[in-house]
């Protein structure tokens, strides 16, 4: 079994689109694969089948009921902010110690390969002591990370995957997921970050790919993952 987290360089820049596709992709090669997203924000459970735990969930051809929601994010939070305010809105905290037990049972029990996507960036605060980095440390399983093509792209991809080399986390690849408008090609934005992390695989995702999940593009990333 082999488990990878998915986090990025900051929040709306397509963890679960990834995530999703990822899945789907694994599934169809005859994988088991799951997913979990453990924490989220911005949860509105009238909206659940349009949220990050309700796309997911549909990912791997599951309905999306308010107790499979449950199991698969235990901690949601209503306001859009990072996870320390957001729970702080509704006078709660993330307890450290069970979110990382919470995972690393799923991973112990997981049949197959098992997706955790996180929440915001890689530098999001949990809580007053921990971010989404700790996070990813305390389970020490490798990462995909995701960015974006938007002006500035370039500096936030490598100090994100300096951060995570910090802490000897091993980045199965980085995925740039084509931004809205973005000033430059996709694949001139890989071969400048390329430049700077090889060997850390590039694997570029054009905004048309949206509507086909399964294309190139997630076929390359589940060669990286195994």
């Amino acid at each position: 079994m082999s488990a990878i987290f998915v986090t990025a360089t900051g929040t709306d820049i397509g963890k679960t689109y990834v995530t999703a596709g990822l899945v789907r992709a694994l599934r169809a090669q005859g994988h088991r694969a799951t997913a979990l997203k453990p924490v989220v924000s911005g949860f509105d459970m009238t909206m659940a089948d349009t949220s990050d735990p309700g796309v997911l969930l549909q990912a791997m051809g599951r309905p999306v009921t308010a107790q499979a929601v449950a199991e698969m994010s235990p901690w949601r939070f209503r306001a859009p902010l990072s996870p320390d305010m957001a729970a702080a809105r509704e006078n709660r905290q993330i307890d450290f110690a069970e979110l990382v037990a919470f995972c690393r049972s799923a991973i112990d029990t997981a049949q197959d390969s098992l997706l955790i996507e996180g929440v915001g960036g890689a530098m999001v605060p949990l809580d007053t002591h921990h971010t989404v980095l700790d996070w990813i440390a305390a389970l020490d399983i490798p990462a995909i990370l995701v960015a974006g093509t938007y002006l500035g792209t370039i500096s936030h991809t490598l100090t994100a995957l300096n951060t995570l080399a910090s802490r000897s986390i091993v980045v199965r690849a980085a995925v740039l997921n084509e931004s809205e408008n973005a000033p430059v090609p996709t694949a001139e934005v890989a071969e400048t970050i390329a430049n700077f992390v090889s060997p850390i695989p590039m694997i570029t995702m054009p905004r048309a790919s949206h509507t086909s999940p399964q294309n190139g593009a997630f076929r390359h990333l589940c060669k990286c993952i195994k």
